[in-house]
């Protein structure tokens, strides 16, 4: 397993992360002890950095985390969200305060490492969001702060805030991002590979599509039904994922590794955030890593999942590659 800094943090995270959001899930994985499994097989495999939020499994993600690490607390890099919506009258700090105390105690931990606000607070100001997590920085309960699904100029806002103030810095952000969603690319990654901010892609096979599971006419699990029902009718995308399954297998590899591989070539990602049901998915994901590409093979890929910039789903399938991952 390799290992990447997170930013400008002292973190050294897996270049595999585990997304949780199965755990808790009685449509998934209901049973800690389940997740206790997965989990175990993550640090057995290299992959210390485990990725959730308070809402996963209706908060039981946490739960299950938390009992899961009891006694191997030390071994891992823990990373959680909270949100800002639906206020009904606390302030941005109490909900922040109370937020936290819940994550710490679901947990078992005096900690959390990576610190997340899951989605954008529109009309917050990013004093209000900034300063009460650099109190908990301040007082131990959080070792660093980031964001998930911020656009590039509410992060530099971000940033702007926290040197003006000589608080904590955001030093992550988290998006969805793989061969078929490539929007981060105009603005996001190349501000989070200026500033050194650890970028870390969420959906990196697109619910499974990139995993080459799905036929025209299978029915995708619930979860995964928006993204690759869409994928599935469309004929540039399955043109495009057959061509990049032939260059993986012509590689020696398999197109999860490709997909996740193509990911860990952009400077700017520290982790890519997979999800798993078993032991047998984490082995496969601790090793989709491995393969490194050199720039030639990156522009080949590139070239295969070409994309114009468009800001629909599934269209961008034209000539031209993206300027953001050559700089």
């Amino acid at each position: 397993m390799q290992y990447r800094k997170l930013g400008t943090s002292d973190l050294n995270v897996s270049v595999i992360g585990l997304g949780t959001n199965n755990f808790g899930n009685p449509q998934r994985i209901s049973d800690p002890a389940e997740s206790a499994k997965v989990i175990n097989q993550c640090l057995d495999s290299g992959i210390n950095f485990i990725d959730t939020a308070d809402m996963y499994g209706g908060g039981q993600s946490e739960v299950h985390i938390g009992k899961a690490l009891k006694t191997r607390r030390d071994e891992a890099i823990i990373a959680t969200k909270f949100n800002l919506a639906k206020l009904e009258g606390e302030t941005i700090r109490q909900r922040i305060e109370r937020k936290i105390d819940e994550s710490l105690s679901a947990l078992q931990t005096d900690h959390i490492d990576l610190y997340q606000l899951h989605f954008p607070a529109n009309g917050a100001s990013q004093e209000d969001i900034i300063e009460p997590l650099n109190d908990l920085v301040k007082a131990g309960k959080v070792r660093y702060i980031g964001e998930c699904n911020y656009s590039s100029w509410r992060h530099a806002q971000a940033d702007h805030v926290s040197e003006h103030h000589n608080h904590a810095r955001m030093v992550s952000s988290q998006n969805y991002y793989n061969l078929f969603r490539r929007q981060v690319e105009l603005e996001l990654l190349p501000y989070c590979q200026e500033a050194n901010v650890g970028f870390l892609p969420y959906f990196p096979l697109a619910g499974g599509w990139l995993t080459g599971k799905y036929s025209p006419d299978d029915t995708p699990a619930e979860n995964a039904r928006r993204m690759v029902g869409q994928l599935q009718g469309n004929n540039s995308a399955r043109e495009t994922l057959d061509k990049l399954n032939a260059y993986a297998t012509e590689k020696g590899h398999t197109i999860l590794e490709l997909a996740f591989s193509w990911l860990l070539a952009h400077p700017s990602v520290s982790s890519v955030i997979a999800g798993a049901m078993t032991s047998e998915q984490v082995i496969a994901n601790s090793t989709a890593g491995d393969w490194t590409l050199n720039d030639e093979e990156r522009d080949e890929v590139d070239a295969i999942a070409s994309w114009e910039g468009s800001n629909e789903e599934i269209e961008g399938f034209g000539p031209g590659s993206s300027p953001a991952r050559r700089r």
